[in-house]
C-alpha cells in the first residue's frame, strides 16, 4: 500500500464518510450513548419512586392506604419497604421484564377499568393473582431482598411463626405461599388454597 493511499482499513477509520472520520463518529456515538443511558436509567429509577407509584388515584386511594397500615410502612426499626421494593426486581434483566409487564398494566388506567374504588375491587382478585403468580415463579425474589430463611432466628420468633417457617423450609415453599395479604387486603372470592 502506498503512503498516500487512504484506502484500506486505516483509511476507512480516518474517512468513513465525506464529512467526519470514523473516530469522530465513534467518539460522538459513545458520548451520545452515555447521555441516552443516563437519561434512560434516570427515567427507570424515577418510576421506582413511591411518589410515582401513587401518582394515580387508583393506587393512592386503595392499595396505598392499606399499605400505610402495615409493618412494611411503619415499624419499630424505621425500615420502610416501598412499592418497588416488593414489585420491581433489582437486577436489570428482570427489572426490564417487570417494567414491560407494568406498561401493560397502565392499560387499566388508560381505559378506566380500575378508575373507581368499585371497579378496582371488581378486578382486585385478578390483579392480585397476577402478582402472586409472578412472585411464586421468582421464588419471592423481592421478599428475599430483605428476608431469608437463613437469616431468621426461629428461637426469637413467636410460636405461631416458628412451626410454619420450619415447615416452609422443609416443603421448599416461598414467601407468597403463606403471606398473601401481607401489605394489602386480601381480595374477596379467593380460593381456599390461596387463603393461607
Amino acid at each position: 500500500m502506498e503512503p498516500g493511499n487512504k484506502t484500506g482499513i486505516l483509511g476507512a477509520l480516518r474517512r468513513p464518510s465525506a464529512r467526519y472520520s470514523l473516530l469522530t463518529l465513534l467518539a460522538g456515538g459513545f458520548i451520545a450513548g452515555i447521555f441516552f443511558w443516563g437519561g434512560f436509567n434516570t427515567a427507570m429509577e424515577a418510576t421506582n419512586e413511591l411518589e410515582f407509584c401513587i401518582s394515580c388515584h387508583e393506587m393512592r386511594d386503595t392499595v396505598y392506604q392499606e399499605y400505610k397500615k402495615t409493618v412494611h410502612f411503619k415499624n419499630r426499626t424505621g425500615v420502610r419497604a416501598i412499592c418497588s421494593d416488593c414489585h420491581v426486581p433489582k437486577d436489570w434483566i428482570h427489572k426490564m421484564q417487570r417494567k414491560i409487564q407494568a406498561s401493560g398494566e397502565v392499560w387499566g388506567k388508560i381505559t378506566g377499568s380500575i378508575s373507581t374504588p368499585e371497579k378496582f375491587e371488581a378486578k382486585r382478585l385478578e390483579l392480585a393473582q397476577h402478582e402472586w403468580d409472578r412472585m411464586k415463579a421468582s421464588d419471592s425474589r423481592e421478599c428475599r431482598n430483605c428476608h431469608s430463611f437463613d437469616g431468621m432466628n426461629p428461637e426469637k420468633q413467636q410460636p405461631r411463626a416458628q412451626q410454619p417457617h420450619s415447615k416452609a423450609v422443609e416443603r421448599k415453599q416461598t414467601c407468597i405461599d403463606c403471606h398473601k395479604g401481607i401489605a394489602h387486603q386480601k381480595p374477596k372470592g379467593m380460593k381456599d388454597e390461596d387463603d393461607e
